[in-house]
């Protein structure tokens, strides 16, 4: 730091972390092979603390000291000003600063880097790190993560689906075989195979209707997603395209939206999809396995089900509300999450928080799967179980703040006060101890609660 720059930033001085967009899969290569070679180790280490610092907190607004920062980096205030600025011109980081109190609090704004492909398109930083590496490492790097990409995708999917190689039977007549490449690799039969987006094409063609501007990849997902959360049948999910496109052969996501939740509540009691039922119960009479462990029937039960019928198997039979299948169906949209991995949520948050479903507690944990690339359902009960305490910290205290827990002063209190709070304290003590038996019970019977709803499929 020049002499210029000492006392511009003060460790008494607050921070607060924000992040610009989304991080895209590559980020961290990204980083490590592409931007550290160019702003240095201590630069790039800024960045992961800040961002892990936003990901901890939710992306919600907490004003911390840099003296707090100081002591997680081990570095002196000069240093990491350093590393700021290198940040800021490599254009990974924008700074704002205002006045409060007596000193003053940094908003960083964080940047996503650059994917590689972004990367070497931009001629002034592929420049660079071709002065920094040198010709034979740069073309290596470059081959690595441009050329082996291009080759990847250059290859074509042949995994057989589900309905080549097994047989279904109804004892009536067998539906034209839905067929649709698998999007992702995961343990189970994805409901999303069950879109017949073959079929929807042809059906806009004939109506005389765009379909690549119809059929995008993130309306495909919608499409997938609504059909799942609401067991819609293929009919169903044609009637409600039709009513999402306007005049302009535009698709309205929100009327498609409004449209399927409609079909929802027109009928309740519909029987489901005869191949749709056949698949799960071949699927579950291959998976059912006596000495298979309770998690194991868990994991098989969430990723054969909807979200709107895992509602209804918890709340004893009774139909999911449309509230409830509204916020769920925003969730599932914003954060992109899969059925199957919804359904671990649903069944999380009831339990923890007495079968009630509070959306902000559902954004919270449904981010932080979505940034973790959750795709399975083991990955989530792996992961809420790992987070398990985190997650019971974001529902107690939803609104943490560095500034407004902080005492400014001791205040001199009499002996009459000194007594009168000990003997608060000693009740709150009798009160913390009740509260701690309450959950003890609570969790035993959430405990049974599970046994019981396993036990009640285990026979289906």
């Amino acid at each position: 730091m020049s002499l210029g720059d000492v006392g511009k930033i003060l460790p008494i001085d607050g921070y607060i972390v924000e992040l610009n967009r989304e991080l895209h899969n590559a980020y961290t290569k990204s980083l490590t092979h592409l931007y550290q070679p160019l702003i240095g180790l201590e630069a790039i280490s800024l960045y992961q603390t800040l961002l892990t610092e936003n990901e901890c907190y939710m992306g919600k607004p907490y004003a911390q000291t840099h003296h707090v920062l100081m002591q997680y980096m081990r570095q002196p205030l000069d240093e990491i000003y350093k590393a700021r600025k290198k940040l800021e011109g490599i254009g990974l980081m924008q700074t704002y600063k205002h006045k409060a109190n007596d000193f003053y609090v940094y908003t960083y704004s964080l940047h996503c880097p650059f994917t590689p492909k972004e990367f070497f398109a931009d001629d002034m930083l592929s420049q660079l790190l071709y002065h920094q590496l040198g010709k034979d490492k740069f073309e290596h790097i470059k081959h690595m993560f441009i050329i082996s990409a291009q080759k990847q995708n250059e290859k074509t999917e042949v995994t057989a689906n589900f309905e080549e190689v097994f047989s279904t039977y109804t004892g009536q007549q067998q539906e034209v075989p839905e067929k649709q490449p698998k999007t992702q690799s995961q343990t189970g039969v994805p409901i999303e195979t069950q879109i017949d987006f073959q079929w929807v094409s042809e059906t806009l063609e004939q109506r005389m209707l765009p379909v690549k501007e119809i059929l995008t990849a993130s309306n495909r997902k919608l499409i997938t997603q609504m059909s799942s959360l609401y067991d819609l049948a293929s009919h169903e999910i044609e009637k409600a395209m039709l009513w999402a496109i306007d005049d302009r052969n535009f698709f309205n996501a929100e009327e498609f939206k409004a449209a399927c939740m409609d079909f929802n509540r027109e009928t309740p009691n519909k029987q489901k999809r005869t191949k749709l039922l056949d698949e799960r119960e071949k699927l579950k009479d291959k998976k059912k396995n006596p000495s298979a462990s309770k998690e194991d029937q868990l994991i098989a039960r969430l990723e054969q089900i909807s979200p709107r019928q895992l509602l209804a198997d918890l709340s004893v039979g009774k139909k999911a509300s449309k509230q409830d299948l509204k916020m769920i169906g925003e969730v599932m949209t914003e954060q992109g999450l899969q059925a199957g991995v919804m359904n671990v949520l649903i069944h999380y948050v009831m339990l923890k928080t007495d079968m009630k479903l509070s959306k902000s507690y559902l954004e919270k944990i449904a981010s932080h799967w979505a940034r973790k690339n959750v795709t399975t359902v083991r990955q989530a009960m792996t992961l809420a179980k790992s987070e398990n305490n985190k997650y019971q910290q974001w529902r107690k205290y939803p609104n943490q703040n560095y500034y407004s827990n902080k005492s400014s002063k001791t205040d001199i209190l009499p002996d009459w006060f000194k007594e009168q709070k000990n003997k608060d304290n000693k009740k709150d003590s009798k009160k913390e101890m009740q509260s701690d038996n309450d959950k003890e019970q609570k969790a035993k019977e959430a405990d049974q609660m599970l046994a019981n709803y396993l036990a009640r499929h285990s026979n289906e």
